[in-house]
């Protein structure tokens, strides 16, 4: 065809582009003075059959765009049809579309890249306002002005609210950017544009889709397979742009993000931490081109078929089992100062290796410096995630289940304590650990009563003591994970008793009415007698008044922890040494403190939680590795005494 010199009013000045159903021209308007763009179907072009599809399918798109005024969407001003063509009259945008820059090996910054997401999600949430679902994002449908400034066309196979041009059962799109609803034949709404432009965010980040192959191979992908993080082709990527990623992507529409402005903001926010982290460019690839197609109708054949098998074994009931591995390189702030400049030493390595897997590391803190040196000394060994604060951190936790959390306790939206108690609530294999750099005694205490912390660790904290400190974490994590574990059955009564330390019997009488008959309960004035009592009779809990008591309380739970890790002890004391406290956690897994006086109401409760304990270590054995305490180099005198009677006690487990 003949480049016409008018198209109705329109001077034409050239070509623009060129496709299957017809020419994209350069024109000028004459009336006001301006330059145009027409994009025209050529309807000799078509089959017959065709004709009248492709025909409306372009009306469509001038009734769509015709009622958006944005700056993030090309502007429709007119349509025409005659005998020979269609056409529809809109802005010329001088630049290339994204497809065009991606296929020529641009790498775009960061920086770039946030901002072509955020521009992009503001005029698709803008379409999704006035009830416009595109249905059709992709690359080349994504127009870049020669000054940076985005612009969304095609909007041909739109849908509207109150439109009957596509309906729910018929696949129009272009594979590699489709949703799973999509793929379905389902209800589509401004959630399926949000995958697309997750699949496209990923494509930028990463130097490719999250899916790959012919049409029936990216289906299959998107219908049921995990993408693998972005960050494992960029190592520029945090964890909370990986975690923004795979929302958007994630399978059901209500578990993506609700609107463009939440995906948003989300994605904004992981590229800056991001933008920290300063590492190699991601190798590049070969890019074509994805056109917007009708989907064979076997295919929508196969994808119900597939789904419907997924949710067949979904609601089949199944083995516990640990989650797949994902690796995303963490957070990076300023430099890391001196403390992280240690290598890890053999005993953390061999810690970090005993098994195949690496352990997932999630380490919560909202000074960036911390987490900079904290990913220096480990990243080598293990997998390293960073959060800047409690609610990232809990997203992170239900998405990619980390084996081990390191939580800072002073933050500004959540402190660590809650944290690590929401954690043990989201995922109760998990070893947790505090970090912190002040001494305050409530929320030491609450990081066990709460968060049944495995460690405490102090700022500044030594290299080689942390290390080794997480080396036995992550081991335990990785043995918690690999071994699933049944919940506890407590019989009406339990042969295991509870043994209460004290000089007076206040105490014991309380504990012995609110147990009543479940268990026996014991009484010992001091601890050589509770060796005896011990010796005598199988033991589930020690509830201890360590007042005035000296260093004698910490020698003895820390032998009876290394030697019985089964038994659990719940100390009571007034005293606010914060030092013996954390050295009560650390050394020897105490299981609760109460503050004197004591609550009855918290006695029965965490008397109660340490019954059901123990009977989970009776079922699952393994559970109690997660109380290990390291053997000390050499016991003090009072735990030599106390180390070789302990030894000598009845096994009752």
């Amino acid at each position: 065809m003949e480049t016409p010199s008018t198209i109705g009013k329109y001077q034409i000045q050239g070509v623009l582009g060129q496709g299957g159903m017809g020419i994209v021209y350069r024109a000028f308007d004459p009336a006001i003075h301006r330059p145009v763009a027409i994009k025209t179907i050529v309807k000799s072009a078509l089959d017959p059959a065709d004709l009248q599809y492709a025909l409306t399918r372009f009306r469509h798109e001038a009734q769509a765009v015709g009622r958006l005024t944005h700056p993030r969407i090309t502007a429709i001003y007119d349509y025409g049809e005659d005998m020979e063509i269609a056409y529809i009259v809109m802005e010329l945008v001088n630049g290339q579309s994204l497809f065009h820059h991606m296929q020529n090996q641009a790498r775009f910054e960061l920086k770039e890249i946030g901002e072509m997401v955020r521009q992009l999600l503001d005029g698709l949430g803008y379409a999704h306002s006035l009830g416009v679902v595109h249905r059709d994002i992709k690359p080349s449908n994504i127009l870049i002005n020669d000054d940076g400034r985005l612009k969304l066309t095609d909007f041909g196979i739109a849908r509207i609210d109150s439109s009957t041009l596509t309906q729910v059962g018929e696949i129009m799109g272009s594979p590699g950017y489709m949703s799973p609803e999509q793929f379905l034949g389902t209800e589509i709404d401004a959630r399926s544009d949000i995958y697309s432009v997750g699949v496209i965010a990923y494509e930028l980040l990463a130097g490719r889709r999250p899916f790959t192959g012919n049409n029936a191979e990216v289906m299959r992908q998107a219908l049921s397979e995990r993408p693998v993080n972005p960050s494992e082709f960029n190592p520029k990527i945090s964890v909370q742009l990986d975690w923004a990623g795979q929302k958007a992507l994630a399978k059901q529409p209500s578990e993506r993000f609700q609107t463009a402005k939440e995906f948003s903001d989300a994605f904004v926010k992981g590229i800056e931490a991001s933008i920290r982290v300063s590492r190699r460019d991601p190798a590049a690839t070969t890019l074509a081109d994805e056109p917007t197609q009708r989907i064979d109708p076997k295919l929508l054949q196969a994808a119900r078929m597939l789904a419907g098998l997924q949710q067949a074994k979904a609601d089949a009931p199944t083995e516990p089992r640990m989650p797949a591995s994902s690796q995303a390189p963490a957070s990076s702030g300023s430099p890391a100062s001196a403390e992280a400049s240690a290598a890890p030493p053999a005993s953390a390595a061999t810690a970090a290796q005993t098994s195949a897997k690496k352990a997932r590391i999630l380490f919560v803190d909202d000074e960036e410096r911390i987490l900079t040196a904290l990913r220096s000394v480990f990243r080598m060994h293990y997998h390293v995630f960073t959060a800047t604060n409690g609610p990232e951190a809990l997203e992170f936790v239900k998405k990619f289940q980390p084996h081990v959390v390191v939580s800072d306790q002073r933050m500004p939206e959540m402190t660590g304590v809650e944290l690590l108690r929401r954690v043990k609530e989201i995922a109760p294999a998990t070893v947790r650990l505090l970090l912190t750099g002040y001494s305050d005694l409530a929320a030491i205490v609450g990081s066990v009563n709460d968060g049944e912390v495995f460690r405490f660790v102090s700022k500044p904290w030594d290299n080689q003591k942390l290390q080794k400190t997480i080396g036995d974490a992550a081991t335990i994590a990785l043995e918690l994970a690999e071994t699933a574990a049944t919940p506890p059955i407590l019989p009406e009564k339990l042969d295991a008793g509870v043994l209460v330390i004290e000089p007076t019997r206040e105490t014991f009488g309380a504990v012995k009415r609110f147990v009543g008959g479940t268990c026996p309960v014991y009484h010992a004035p001091d601890f050589d007698g509770a060796i005896a009592q011990l010796d005598a009779h199988e033991t589930a809990l020690i509830i201890a008044d360590v007042a005035h008591r000296g260093d004698e309380p910490l020698a003895a739970f820390k032998v009876l922890k290394r030697e019985r890790p089964e038994i659990l002890v719940i100390v009571l004391t007034e005293a606010s040494d914060s030092e013996l406290v954390i050295e009560l956690i650390n050394q020897a897994q105490i299981f609760r403190f109460i503050n004197k006086p004591v609550s009855p109401d918290l006695l029965k409760q965490h008397t109660q939680a340490a019954l059901t304990r123990y009977q989970s270590f009776k079922q699952n054995p393994h559970l109690t590795h997660q109380h290990k305490v390291a053997a000390a180099a050499a016991e003090s005198s009072v735990g030599d005494r106390i180390l070789a009677r302990v030894k000598a006690l009845k096994s009752w487990f």
